[in-house]
């Protein structure tokens, strides 16, 4: 059975121009065409739809999606899904590291009562662009 361009996007939870995109980047093999030129797609598309979403989900580029999809199909040796999923996980951690700096920066603005990013009177205040934005270069 094969499903039509709308029907496998739908299914799959994208819309047709996401469809045609992976078709352009070798995501997805080209589709069959019918005799009146429609795109005709085996219902296995739709599964490799969702996994490629999901695994964008996890923070995979289209890129690596794409070698590891050609790892799979054609057996190139590229590093596997573990490998790659062990440098995502330090990707992230790195995110979550900036992310809460981030929050104690901003903790400390509320904490001080700063009111101006560029002209806080606050004593003591936290913002690192003061400094900056004064001219006053240390």
């Amino acid at each position: 059975m094969t499903l039509r361009s709308g029907e496998v996007a739908e299914r799959a939870g994208v819309n047709l121009q996401t469809l045609r995109y992976y078709e352009r980047r070798g995501l997805l093999a080209p589709p069959l065409r019918t005799l009146g030129g429609h795109r005709s797609y085996p219902e296995d598309t739709v599964q490799l739809l969702r996994v490629i979403k999901a695994a964008q989900r996890l923070g995979f580029t289209l890129d690596e999606v794409s070698e590891l999809i050609d790892t799979r199909q054609r057996g190139h040796i590229t590093p596997d899904l573990r490998t790659r999923a062990e440098t995502k996980i330090l990707e992230v951690q790195h995110k979550i590291d900036d992310l809460v700096t981030i929050r104690e920066s901003l903790e400390q603005v509320v904490a001080a009562g700063c009111t101006s990013i560029d002209g806080c009177t606050c004593p003591q205040c936290p913002i690192p662009f003061v400094d900056i934005a004064h001219g006053d270069q240390a």
